[in-house]
Protein backbone atom coordinates (compact mmCIF):
# COMPACT_ATOMS: atom_id res chain seq x y z
CA UNK A 1 0.00 0.00 0.00
CA UNK A 2 1.50 3.39 -0.89
CA UNK A 3 1.94 5.99 1.82
CA UNK A 4 -1.16 8.10 2.28
CA UNK A 5 -0.64 11.87 2.51
CA UNK A 6 0.74 12.70 5.93
CA UNK A 7 -2.10 15.08 6.76
CA UNK A 8 -4.65 12.29 6.15
CA UNK A 9 -2.78 9.50 7.90
CA UNK A 10 -4.71 8.46 11.04
CA UNK A 11 -1.61 6.75 12.40
CA UNK A 12 -0.09 10.18 13.03
CA UNK A 13 -2.06 10.35 16.26
CA UNK A 14 0.82 8.16 17.47
CA UNK A 15 3.57 9.75 15.37
CA UNK A 16 5.69 12.84 15.04
CA UNK A 17 4.47 14.77 11.95
CA UNK A 18 7.93 14.45 10.39
CA UNK A 19 7.36 10.70 9.94
CA UNK A 20 4.28 10.10 7.78
CA UNK A 21 4.87 6.36 7.55
CA UNK A 22 2.32 4.12 5.94
CA UNK A 23 -0.52 3.38 8.36
CA UNK A 24 0.00 -0.36 7.86
CA UNK A 25 3.63 -0.26 9.06
CA UNK A 26 5.27 -0.50 12.44
CA UNK A 27 8.86 0.59 11.85
CA UNK A 28 11.33 -0.70 14.45
CA UNK A 29 14.49 -0.91 12.36
CA UNK A 30 16.44 2.31 12.94
CA UNK A 31 19.56 0.31 13.84
CA UNK A 32 19.58 -0.86 10.18
CA UNK A 33 18.16 1.71 7.75
CA UNK A 34 15.88 4.50 8.97
CA UNK A 35 13.01 6.19 7.13
CA UNK A 36 13.65 9.79 6.13
CA UNK A 37 11.91 12.66 7.92
CA UNK A 38 9.49 14.62 5.75
CA UNK A 39 11.87 17.58 5.67
CA UNK A 40 14.58 15.36 4.17
CA UNK A 41 12.29 14.19 1.40
CA UNK A 42 11.33 17.83 0.75
CA UNK A 43 15.01 18.86 0.62
CA UNK A 44 15.83 16.16 -1.92
CA UNK A 45 12.86 17.12 -4.11
CA UNK A 46 13.84 20.80 -3.97
CA UNK A 47 17.46 20.03 -4.85
CA UNK A 48 16.40 17.79 -7.74
CA UNK A 49 14.03 20.42 -9.09
CA UNK A 50 16.64 23.16 -8.81
CA UNK A 51 19.23 21.01 -10.57
CA UNK A 52 16.75 20.16 -13.31
CA UNK A 53 15.85 23.80 -13.96
CA UNK A 54 19.14 25.57 -13.24
CA UNK A 55 21.89 22.96 -13.40
CA UNK A 56 24.88 24.08 -11.33
CA UNK A 57 23.96 27.77 -11.39
CA UNK A 58 23.52 27.78 -7.60
CA UNK A 59 26.67 25.76 -6.86
CA UNK A 60 27.95 28.38 -4.43
CA UNK A 61 24.79 27.84 -2.37
CA UNK A 62 25.47 24.12 -2.46
CA UNK A 63 28.93 24.75 -1.02
CA UNK A 64 27.30 26.71 1.81
CA UNK A 65 25.10 23.69 2.52
CA UNK A 66 28.21 21.49 2.60
CA UNK A 67 29.74 23.83 5.18
CA UNK A 68 26.52 23.78 7.18
CA UNK A 69 26.56 19.98 7.26
CA UNK A 70 30.12 19.96 8.60
CA UNK A 71 29.05 22.39 11.33
CA UNK A 72 26.04 20.24 12.22
CA UNK A 73 28.26 17.17 12.52
CA UNK A 74 30.75 19.11 14.62
CA UNK A 75 27.90 19.97 17.01
CA UNK A 76 26.57 16.42 17.09
CA UNK A 77 29.99 14.98 17.96
CA UNK A 78 31.12 17.95 20.07
CA UNK A 79 34.26 18.08 17.95
CA UNK A 80 36.70 20.89 18.83
CA UNK A 81 36.67 22.25 15.27
CA UNK A 82 34.88 21.82 11.97
CA UNK A 83 38.37 21.11 10.61
CA UNK A 84 38.21 17.72 12.38
CA UNK A 85 35.26 16.60 10.23
CA UNK A 86 35.47 14.73 6.92
CA UNK A 87 32.51 13.66 4.80
CA UNK A 88 32.96 10.05 3.71
CA UNK A 89 31.00 7.43 1.79
CA UNK A 90 30.49 5.13 4.77
CA UNK A 91 31.90 3.72 8.00
CA UNK A 92 33.97 1.12 6.19
CA UNK A 93 35.78 3.74 4.12
CA UNK A 94 36.71 5.71 7.23
CA UNK A 95 37.87 2.59 9.07
CA UNK A 96 40.04 1.76 6.08
CA UNK A 97 41.60 5.23 6.23
CA UNK A 98 42.74 4.41 9.76
CA UNK A 99 43.74 0.79 9.18
CA UNK A 100 45.79 1.54 6.07
CA UNK A 101 46.94 4.99 7.13
CA UNK A 102 48.80 3.94 10.27
CA UNK A 103 52.37 2.69 10.10
CA UNK A 104 52.22 -0.86 11.45
CA UNK A 105 55.09 -3.05 12.58
CA UNK A 106 55.22 -6.82 12.79
CA UNK A 107 54.15 -7.87 16.29
CA UNK A 108 51.70 -4.98 16.79
CA UNK A 109 48.22 -5.89 17.98
CA UNK A 110 44.75 -4.33 17.88
CA UNK A 111 42.19 -4.95 20.63
CA UNK A 112 38.45 -5.13 19.90
CA UNK A 113 35.48 -7.33 20.82
CA UNK A 114 33.88 -10.52 19.55
CA UNK A 115 30.57 -8.70 18.90
CA UNK A 116 31.68 -6.26 16.22
CA UNK A 117 29.85 -5.67 12.96
CA UNK A 118 32.00 -6.91 10.04
CA UNK A 119 33.02 -3.33 9.15
CA UNK A 120 34.94 -3.05 12.41
CA UNK A 121 36.48 -6.50 12.15
CA UNK A 122 37.38 -7.38 8.57
CA UNK A 123 39.51 -4.29 7.94
CA UNK A 124 41.71 -5.06 10.97
CA UNK A 125 41.94 -8.77 10.18
CA UNK A 126 43.18 -7.80 6.71
CA UNK A 127 46.37 -6.47 8.35
CA UNK A 128 47.47 -9.99 9.30
CA UNK A 129 49.78 -10.10 6.28
CA UNK A 130 51.71 -7.24 7.91
CA UNK A 131 52.17 -9.27 11.10
CA UNK A 132 49.42 -7.39 12.99
CA UNK A 133 47.30 -9.42 15.41
CA UNK A 134 43.58 -8.70 15.88
CA UNK A 135 42.42 -9.60 19.39
CA UNK A 136 38.71 -10.09 20.14
CA UNK A 137 37.61 -9.75 23.76
CA UNK A 138 34.56 -11.61 25.03
CA UNK A 139 32.59 -8.69 26.46
CA UNK A 140 30.86 -11.04 28.90
CA UNK A 141 34.07 -12.52 30.30
CA UNK A 142 34.74 -9.85 32.95
CA UNK A 143 32.81 -7.83 35.49
CA UNK A 144 32.33 -5.12 32.84
CA UNK A 145 32.80 -5.14 29.06
CA UNK A 146 35.43 -2.43 29.43
CA UNK A 147 37.53 -4.63 31.72
CA UNK A 148 37.28 -7.45 29.17
CA UNK A 149 38.87 -5.14 26.59
CA UNK A 150 41.56 -3.89 28.95
CA UNK A 151 42.61 -7.46 29.81
CA UNK A 152 43.82 -8.01 26.23
CA UNK A 153 45.98 -4.88 26.06
CA UNK A 154 49.74 -5.33 26.38
CA UNK A 155 52.92 -3.44 25.46
CA UNK A 156 52.44 -4.28 21.77
CA UNK A 157 48.89 -2.89 21.53
CA UNK A 158 48.78 0.07 19.12
CA UNK A 159 45.04 0.66 18.91
CA UNK A 160 41.76 -0.22 20.62
CA UNK A 161 38.74 -0.17 18.30
CA UNK A 162 35.18 -0.71 19.45
CA UNK A 163 31.58 -0.05 18.49
CA UNK A 164 30.07 2.42 20.93
CA UNK A 165 26.90 0.29 20.96
CA UNK A 166 26.96 -3.31 19.76
CA UNK A 167 24.74 -3.82 16.72
CA UNK A 168 23.14 -7.11 17.82
CA UNK A 169 23.04 -7.13 21.62
CA UNK A 170 22.75 -3.38 22.12
CA UNK A 171 25.51 -3.31 24.77
CA UNK A 172 26.59 0.31 25.29
CA UNK A 173 30.22 0.83 26.21
CA UNK A 174 31.57 3.39 28.68
CA UNK A 175 33.56 5.35 26.10
CA UNK A 176 34.95 7.87 28.59
CA UNK A 177 36.40 5.07 30.69
CA UNK A 178 37.94 3.40 27.65
CA UNK A 179 39.33 6.69 26.36
CA UNK A 180 40.97 7.44 29.70
CA UNK A 181 42.53 3.98 29.72
CA UNK A 182 43.85 4.34 26.17
CA UNK A 183 45.36 7.69 26.97
CA UNK A 184 47.10 6.27 30.02
CA UNK A 185 48.42 3.35 27.96
CA UNK A 186 49.40 5.65 25.09
CA UNK A 187 47.40 3.70 22.52
CA UNK A 188 45.04 5.04 19.87
CA UNK A 189 41.27 4.88 20.41
CA UNK A 190 38.93 4.30 17.44
CA UNK A 191 35.12 4.29 17.76
CA UNK A 192 32.54 2.96 15.31
CA UNK A 193 29.69 5.25 16.42
CA UNK A 194 27.04 4.23 13.91
CA UNK A 195 24.66 2.93 16.61
CA UNK A 196 25.14 5.99 18.83
CA UNK A 197 24.99 9.10 16.67
CA UNK A 198 21.38 10.20 16.43
CA UNK A 199 20.16 7.94 19.25
CA UNK A 200 22.20 8.96 22.30
CA UNK A 201 24.47 11.83 23.28
CA UNK A 202 28.03 11.55 22.02
CA UNK A 203 31.15 13.55 22.87
CA UNK A 204 34.46 12.95 21.12
CA UNK A 205 36.25 15.24 23.57
CA UNK A 206 34.94 13.54 26.72
CA UNK A 207 35.79 10.11 25.28
CA UNK A 208 39.27 11.24 24.21
CA UNK A 209 38.69 9.47 20.90
CA UNK A 210 41.34 9.67 18.21
CA UNK A 211 39.06 8.49 15.41
CA UNK A 212 35.26 8.25 15.13
CA UNK A 213 33.20 7.22 12.13
CA UNK A 214 29.56 6.54 11.27
CA UNK A 215 27.18 6.23 8.33
CA UNK A 216 24.23 8.61 8.29
CA UNK A 217 21.46 6.17 7.33
CA UNK A 218 20.62 4.67 10.73
CA UNK A 219 19.66 6.71 13.80
CA UNK A 220 20.60 9.99 12.06
CA UNK A 221 17.85 9.49 9.42
CA UNK A 222 20.25 10.30 6.58
CA UNK A 223 20.69 8.75 3.12
CA UNK A 224 22.90 5.77 2.46
CA UNK A 225 26.26 6.63 0.92
CA UNK A 226 27.25 9.53 3.17
CA UNK A 227 28.81 9.49 6.63
CA UNK A 228 31.20 11.27 8.95
CA UNK A 229 34.83 10.69 9.89
CA UNK A 230 36.29 12.55 12.86
CA UNK A 231 40.03 12.65 13.46
CA UNK A 232 41.51 14.31 16.50
CA UNK A 233 43.89 17.06 15.33
CA UNK A 234 46.86 15.41 17.04
CA UNK A 235 46.06 12.08 15.36
CA UNK A 236 45.52 13.51 11.88
CA UNK A 237 49.19 13.48 10.95
CA UNK A 238 49.55 9.84 12.05
CA UNK A 239 47.55 8.75 9.00
CA UNK A 240 49.23 8.38 5.63
CA UNK A 241 46.84 9.12 2.78
CA UNK A 242 45.61 6.21 0.68
CA UNK A 243 43.48 8.17 -1.82
CA UNK A 244 44.33 11.23 -3.87
CA UNK A 245 42.32 13.68 -5.96
CA UNK A 246 41.51 17.33 -6.60
CA UNK A 247 39.34 17.80 -3.50
CA UNK A 248 41.98 16.77 -0.94
CA UNK A 249 44.52 19.47 -1.78
CA UNK A 250 44.97 22.76 0.08
CA UNK A 251 43.91 25.05 -2.80
CA UNK A 252 40.87 22.96 -3.67
CA UNK A 253 39.47 25.22 -6.38
CA UNK A 254 42.80 26.29 -7.91
CA UNK A 255 42.60 23.81 -10.76
CA UNK A 256 45.72 25.05 -12.57
CA UNK A 257 47.86 24.58 -9.46
CA UNK A 258 50.79 22.35 -10.48
CA UNK A 259 52.60 22.41 -7.13
CA UNK A 260 50.13 21.23 -4.50
CA UNK A 261 49.91 20.59 -0.77
CA UNK A 262 47.68 18.23 1.19
CA UNK A 263 44.68 19.96 2.74
CA UNK A 264 45.53 20.90 6.35
CA UNK A 265 42.17 19.69 7.72
CA UNK A 266 40.28 16.40 7.69
CA UNK A 267 39.11 17.32 4.20
CA UNK A 268 42.32 15.58 3.09
CA UNK A 269 40.33 12.32 3.28
CA UNK A 270 37.84 13.57 0.66
CA UNK A 271 39.63 12.89 -2.58
CA UNK A 272 36.91 13.69 -5.12
CA UNK A 273 33.66 15.53 -5.84
CA UNK A 274 31.22 15.75 -2.94
CA UNK A 275 27.87 13.96 -2.85
CA UNK A 276 25.77 17.12 -3.10
CA UNK A 277 22.41 15.35 -3.19
CA UNK A 278 23.34 13.36 -0.09
CA UNK A 279 24.67 16.51 1.61
CA UNK A 280 21.32 18.28 1.21
CA UNK A 281 19.46 15.24 2.52
CA UNK A 282 21.78 14.57 5.46
CA UNK A 283 21.76 18.21 6.54
CA UNK A 284 17.97 18.27 6.57
CA UNK A 285 17.85 15.12 8.71
CA UNK A 286 20.38 16.45 11.21
CA UNK A 287 18.44 19.69 11.51
CA UNK A 288 15.59 17.71 13.08
CA UNK A 289 17.84 16.03 15.64
CA UNK A 290 19.53 19.29 16.56
CA UNK A 291 16.22 21.15 16.84
CA UNK A 292 14.91 18.64 19.35
CA UNK A 293 18.30 18.25 21.03
CA UNK A 294 20.20 15.06 21.72
CA UNK A 295 19.45 15.00 25.48
CA UNK A 296 15.73 14.82 24.69
CA UNK A 297 16.27 12.37 21.81
CA UNK A 298 18.25 10.05 24.10
CA UNK A 299 15.65 10.29 26.85
CA UNK A 300 12.85 9.24 24.51
CA UNK A 301 14.89 6.51 22.77
CA UNK A 302 15.82 4.92 26.11
CA UNK A 303 12.27 5.26 27.46
CA UNK A 304 10.96 3.41 24.40
CA UNK A 305 13.62 0.71 24.77
CA UNK A 306 12.77 0.32 28.47
CA UNK A 307 9.07 0.03 27.64
CA UNK A 308 9.77 -2.62 24.99
CA UNK A 309 11.79 -4.58 27.56
CA UNK A 310 8.87 -4.37 30.00
CA UNK A 311 6.46 -5.68 27.35
CA UNK A 312 8.83 -8.48 26.32
CA UNK A 313 9.32 -9.60 29.90
CA UNK A 314 5.53 -9.73 30.33
CA UNK A 315 5.01 -11.86 27.21
CA UNK A 316 4.75 -15.56 28.14
CA UNK A 317 6.66 -16.78 25.07
CA UNK A 318 9.43 -14.22 24.79
CA UNK A 319 12.89 -14.16 26.36
CA UNK A 320 14.92 -10.97 26.59
CA UNK A 321 18.49 -11.31 25.26
CA UNK A 322 19.62 -7.72 25.77
CA UNK A 323 21.29 -6.94 29.09
CA UNK A 324 18.76 -5.30 31.38
CA UNK A 325 21.15 -2.81 32.91
CA UNK A 326 20.64 0.95 32.95
CA UNK A 327 24.38 1.60 32.68
CA UNK A 328 24.48 -0.30 29.40
CA UNK A 329 21.15 0.93 28.02
CA UNK A 330 20.73 1.74 24.33
CA UNK A 331 17.93 1.89 21.80
CA UNK A 332 18.54 -1.70 20.67
CA UNK A 333 16.39 -4.46 22.18
CA UNK A 334 17.13 -8.10 21.33
CA UNK A 335 14.84 -11.01 22.23
CA UNK A 336 13.90 -14.51 21.15
CA UNK A 337 10.78 -16.65 21.10
CA UNK A 338 10.79 -19.80 23.22
CA UNK A 339 8.59 -21.76 20.78
CA UNK A 340 9.24 -20.24 17.35
CA UNK A 341 12.58 -20.05 15.52
CA UNK A 342 14.00 -16.60 14.86
CA UNK A 343 13.75 -17.23 11.12
CA UNK A 344 10.07 -18.12 11.29
CA UNK A 345 9.25 -15.26 13.65
CA UNK A 346 11.11 -12.75 11.51
CA UNK A 347 9.23 -13.86 8.39
CA UNK A 348 5.92 -13.66 10.29
CA UNK A 349 6.63 -10.12 11.52
CA UNK A 350 7.68 -8.94 8.06
CA UNK A 351 4.51 -10.44 6.55
CA UNK A 352 2.53 -8.48 9.13
CA UNK A 353 4.26 -5.21 8.19
CA UNK A 354 6.46 -4.94 11.27
CA UNK A 355 9.87 -3.83 10.03
CA UNK A 356 12.65 -5.16 12.26
CA UNK A 357 15.85 -7.21 11.94
CA UNK A 358 17.09 -10.72 12.67
CA UNK A 359 20.39 -10.35 14.51
CA UNK A 360 22.47 -12.52 16.82
CA UNK A 361 20.33 -15.18 18.45
CA UNK A 362 17.02 -13.43 18.00
CA UNK A 363 14.94 -10.51 16.77
CA UNK A 364 16.12 -6.93 17.10
CA UNK A 365 13.73 -4.03 17.67
CA UNK A 366 15.14 -0.49 17.46
CA UNK A 367 12.57 2.24 18.10
CA UNK A 368 13.43 5.93 17.74
CA UNK A 369 12.26 8.99 19.66
CA UNK A 370 9.01 9.47 17.73
CA UNK A 371 7.39 6.13 18.57
CA UNK A 372 4.42 5.99 20.92
CA UNK A 373 3.84 3.42 23.64
CA UNK A 374 0.66 2.41 21.78
CA UNK A 375 2.71 1.52 18.73
CA UNK A 376 5.16 -0.54 20.79
CA UNK A 377 2.25 -2.36 22.45
CA UNK A 378 0.84 -3.14 19.02
CA UNK A 379 4.20 -4.56 17.94
CA UNK A 380 4.45 -6.97 20.87
CA UNK A 381 0.76 -7.90 20.59
CA UNK A 382 1.48 -9.14 17.05
CA UNK A 383 3.71 -11.89 18.41
CA UNK A 384 1.76 -15.14 19.04
CA UNK A 385 2.60 -17.61 21.80
CA UNK A 386 2.94 -20.28 19.12
CA UNK A 387 1.98 -21.06 15.53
Amino acid sequence: MPNSPYWLNPYLTMHHPEFPLSSELIYLNHAAVAPWPKRTSDAVKAFAEQNTVYGSHFYLDWLKKETELREQLQTLLNAPSVDDIALVKNTSEALSFVAYGLDWHEGDNIVSSNQEFPSNRIVWQSLANQGVEFREADLNSSATPEEALFALVDKNTRLLTISSIQFATGIRLDLNKIGEFCQQQQILFCIDAIQSLGSVEFDVQASKADFVMADGHKWMFGPEGLGVFYSRASALEKLQLTQYGWHMIKDTHHYENVAWEVHPTAQRFECGSPNMLGIHAFSASLSLLLEIGMPEIERQVLENAHYLIKLINAHPALELLSIENARLASGIVLFKHTQISKEALYAYLQDNHLVCAMRGDGIRFSAHFYHSYAELEKAIALIPESF
